[in-house]
Formats: C-alpha cells, structure tokens, sequence
C-alpha cells in the first residue's frame, strides 16, 4: 500500500487539520469531528446537515458553504459518524427553524441519524430527514436494505441547500430534497477496487480485464462482474439500468451527473460524458444542466458513476443559484 499519510490511524485527524489550515471559511472542531460554516448564520433560517463514511471526498466536508450545508459529520474511513457528532451539528446550526438531515441509505447512517434526531428532538429542535437512495444497481446490498445512496446525495443538497438559503421554511426544504431523490437515478461501474488505509490491501480482487458493474462506494458487489468493455459500452449498461427504472420521456431535462470515483482521470469522464450526451440525445432527453468531476468517491478506485435527475423549472432555478464551497462554486 502506498498512501500519504501518516498512520493509519490518524488519517481522518489529519484530514481534519489539513482541512481546517485549507478552508478558513470553515470552522473545523477536530475533537467534535464536524465541520460547519464559520461565523453564525442568520436566525431563522433552515439548516442542512449530513455526514457519512470518510474516504468519499469531497461527500461531504467539501460541500458545506453558502448555498448547500451547513454542517458535516465526518466519520472514520467507510464508518457511520456517531449520534453524538450528528447532534452535536445540529446543535451548533441551529438558528430556531430546524434541521434537515440528509442521510444516504447505509444501514449504520440511517441507524445513527434516526438516534441524533430523536436526541435533538429532545433538546427542542426541529428535525425533519431527507433519506437517498439513487442507487438502481441492486435492491438490497451489503450494508442497506434497500437501495444505496450514492450520486443524487449531491444534487439534493445543492438543490434543497438553495431554497434554504432563499429562506424556504422546514418542511418546504425537506420535501423538496426528497422530491430531488426521487427524481434521480444512479449506476456506477468499477475498474479497480479500493484500498482502505486500516486494510492497506484492495478490497476486492479484480482482474485487469474485469470490471465490477453496479458496485458501491465502498466496493459492495454490484449486479455482476465482466469484461473490461469500452467505454461506449459502459455507459450503455450503465444508462440502460438507469433509463429502464425511471419515467423520462422525450422532451424531458435532466441534470447529469458522471463522477468519478476517486482514482479516474478527467478525460475519461468527458468521453464517458460525450457517450451519455449521445445516447440521452438520440431519445429526444435534453441534458439541462451538467457536472463531471470527483465528487462522491471511494477512495482511490478507478470507475465512474452516472446520476441522472429529471429536474423541473424550480430544481434548475435553485441548482443555478450561488454556491461557495471548497468543492462546488458559481454564482459568487
């Protein structure tokens, strides 16, 4: 294994003081382990929350600034936060109009979420939770009973972190993160696996011809293990999960999104882009809005992930609003 860091043990303490020394516009509590916006917000204005796993970077420290969450609870590599921390964020952001969870779908998060809203509920602040589960690879998996949260985790707390900032009230945030949820689709593909610091061995084997398609982001088993195919191909299997589970029609906008998951260059995902541009096109799909980067990784794996949301006119609006976080900035 070769890694920068120091120990395995300490690499998410590290993280945190290499964040807090990069991004003064945050305030990074390395002993809580959460980090928030620095200086108070508004009263009365909603807050956003989320957290997971570390080792999905930027999900979710790199996304909390003006226009998405107020505050992130960082967990060891691919393990829950814990109630304490998650209400510990809550605490710290509450302005006296409640708090939104946003909680992709892994068995320990939900657990540990559902623990620090009633703990917060008892301190007297309003929780409301908006949970994510994109993911169309499997049903059930490894750690979920349901489908993962993966991709759209992004879109809807960009979305939903914008008409908070307009002002939307508890329930109005909410409903909206869910609706983005629901409106959104993922699949992802796998040409690596990833290596845990605390392991220091990939988690899987895979073969150099192999690929592992519908795979988690923490290197769960997806639908089935093949042969490396180009990338044309890829994003068919990839879009034709995806197309054949959601409604979208010609004429439709969506949102796309085609992440990287930690280990793949930037050209590739601009000729994975130019594919699912082509094959959305050629069904009368309009691609309204778009976003090609690493933004929900795992670790060092190479493979991509496609997250496709049929978005209206108030999702467009909000998603063209001004963010300013350490990973997504327009508009400021």
């Amino acid at each position: 294994m070769k890694k920068l860091i120091n120990a395995p043990e300490s690499v998410l303490a590290d993280a945190l003081a290499g964040i807090a020394a990069a991004h003064p516009d945050l305030a990074v509590d390395k002993e809580a382990r959460i980090i928030t916006r620095a200086g108070a917000a508004a009263s009365g204005k909603v807050a956003l929350v989320s957290g997971g796993g570390s080792g999905h970077e930027p999900l979710h420290g790199g996304f909390v600034g003006h226009g998405m969450l107020s505050a992130a609870c960082p967990g060891e590599v691919f393990t829950s936060p814990v109630p304490d921390q998650m209400l510990a964020a809550a605490r710290a952001v509450d302005r006296g109009a409640g708090v939104v969870f946003i909680v992709k779908n892994y068995t320990g998060d939900v657990m540990n979420f559902e623990m620090a809203a009633d703990l917060a509920a008892d301190d007297g602040i309003s929780v409301a939770t908006v949970l994510v589960d994109d993911d169309v690879a499997v049903k059930d998996s490894t750690w979920t009973a349901g489908r993962r949260g993966t991709g759209a985790t992004v879109l809807v707390e960009k979305i939903a972190g914008a008409l908070a900032e307009a002002g939307g009230d508890l329930a109005a945030v909410a409903e909206l993160g869910t609706r983005v949820n629901k409106a959104s689709r993922s699949f992802a593909v796998a040409l690596t696996a990833c290596t845990t610091p605390a392991s220091g061995k990939p988690g899987f084997d895979l073969g150099e011809d192999e690929m592992e398609v519908g795979v988690g982001i923490h290197g769960e088993p997806g639908r089935s293990r093949e042969k490396l195919r180009p990338a044309a191909e890829i994003v068919g299997i990839a879009l034709d999960a995806i197309l054949a589970d959601h409604d979208l029609t010609a004429g439709d906008e969506v949102i796309v999104l085609a992440n990287g998951l930690g280990g793949t260059p930037l050209i590739e995902l601009y000729v994975v882009f130019a594919e699912v541009a082509a094959i959305l096109a050629a069904q009368g799909i309009r691609i309204a809005r778009s976003l090609v980067g690493n933004y929900v990784t795992s670790l060092d794996m190479a493979g991509v992930s496609l997250t496709v949301c049929k978005a209206d006119e108030q999702m467009l609006a909000l998603w063209d609003a001004p963010v300013n976080t350490p990973a997504l900035r327009w508009g400021v």
